[in-house]
């Protein structure tokens, strides 16, 4: 890779490993689902203003917005929100890469490589190893709320792997436009799942940090993000591109341990390890059979 594309896959790796950590600020005083609503309108505009809309049928739109978004961010949100630690909800949402493995074999009947066997299992023992320390260091409960959103974001990777189906389409623009879809959703299950005062509430309570959180999530690292990875991947092989996002949780273990003092133990830095290992294998072994 050029030096300059190194640094731009750098750049993604900082901004969505910054990211657990600015959600955890957001989500001060504010409804998780009315700060994952707020992050889709300012995703949405006003970029829509500026970006084609794909010529795709709705239900793809639809099926991305509604797992992508909606699906990952509201449970991931409201994980952080009961208590899960930022730096170990980035992670846990890397498990995402096996569930996408395993669902795309379900689904499209695409074998597994005995590689990405190996990782799923050595990623699996570490999310056992992590999930084993919740009740004292973290709740059980946002364990398992950052488990289903990394699994709901795989279903929307099997959603993305259908748009090659509908011939080329610009990525950014179909994130710009899937944006469209989870705010009304995100508005009405604050008003539904915290009480009709939730929204109104959530706006009052929100200060100059909230907003340049909001900012930060929709402009930083879902515009910026996607937009510079979608440019990388279509620039160098996947396996070349994808082993940078390993150090998304490096990133996002540092930002909870310097900015919240998140306690990190053995165990949680040795389940945490696994699963950096366990999703690092299938990508090592592309990357050296396309070497060779």
């Amino acid at each position: 890779m050029r030096p300059r594309d190194v640094a731009l896959a750098l750049l993604v790796v900082v901004l969505w490993g910054v990211n657990f950590a600015v959600i955890k600020v957001g989500l001060h005083g504010i409804s998780p689902f009315v700060l994952g609503g707020l992050r889709m309108v300012f995703t949405a505009f006003p970029a829509i203003l500026l970006v084609e809309r794909p010529h795709l049928p709705f239900r793809v739109f639809a099926g991305f917005a509604l797992t992508s978004f909606l699906g990952q961010f509201g449970l991931l949100f409201l994980a952080i929100k009961i208590g899960m630690p930022s730096g170990l909800a980035s992670v846990v949402q890397q498990s995402q890469v096996f569930f996408t493995v395993l669902l795309a074999a379900l689904v499209f009947g695409e074998r597994p490589r005995p590689a990405q066997l190996a990782g799923t299992f050595v990623a699996a023992l570490g999310l056992s190893v992590i999930g084993a320390q919740s009740g004292a260091s973290f709740p059980l409960a946002g364990f398992v709320l950052t488990i289903l959103a990394a699994a709901v974001w795989a279903v929307g990777n099997l959603v993305s792997r259908s748009l090659s189906r509908h011939g080329p389409v610009n990525g950014l623009a179909f994130v710009v436009w899937s944006a469209l879809i989870p705010p009304v959703p995100f508005f009405a299950l604050a008003r539904l799942a915290e009480g009709p005062g939730t929204i109104g509430a959530s706006f009052r309570a929100m200060d100059a940090r909230s907003w340049a959180a909001v900012g930060y999530l929709a402009f930083g690292a879902t515009l910026g993000g996607f937009g510079l990875w979608n440019g990388l991947l279509k620039a160098y092989p996947a396996a070349q591109v994808a082993r940078f996002a390993l150090l998304v949780p490096v990133i996002g273990l540092g930002c909870g341990t310097v900015f919240f003092a998140e306690p990190l133990g053995t165990a949680q830095l040795a389940g945490s390890a696994l699963v950096v290992l366990g999703v690092g294998l299938p990508v090592a072994a592309m990357w050296v059979e396309r070497r060779g």
